[in-house]
């Protein structure tokens, strides 16, 4: 269970990430001027949305398991959004950062072998 909540919590994360992006793609950048319609837009508020939630299942993650071991593994979400951003807004994603990627993998599986 503990592990499906930290599931949860890292896609949560990254879907909040990729909703922002994409309003902020949408309007075009941020400036004072667009500003208030950005954070009012459905896509940034869907994105908070999923913060939220990833706030409340990171609580129940920290309640169940040890810090030094979801901490680590939330790092998993920076390989997920890479992964995203190339396949859904085709970014360019040069071999530097899926080794780091890799790493991040490893690194994570490192962390949770008992």
């Amino acid at each position: 269970m503990s592990g499906l909540m930290l599931a949860v919590n890292i896609v949560l994360l990254a879907a909040g990430q990729l909703f922002w992006k994409k309003a902020l793609t949408i309007a075009g950048g941020i400036s004072l001027q667009s500003l208030p319609s950005l954070v009012m837009s459905p896509l940034f508020l869907l994105g908070a949305i999923c913060y939220g939630a990833a706030t409340l299942s990171w609580i129940a993650v920290l309640s169940r398991l040890p810090l030094s071991l979801a901490y680590p593994l939330q790092s998993l979400t920076y390989a997920l959004v890479m992964l995203a951003a190339w396949q859904l807004f085709g970014e360019a994603v040069p071999a530097t950062r899926w080794i780091g990627a890799g790493i991040i993998l490893v690194g994570a599986i490192v962390v949770g072998l008992k």
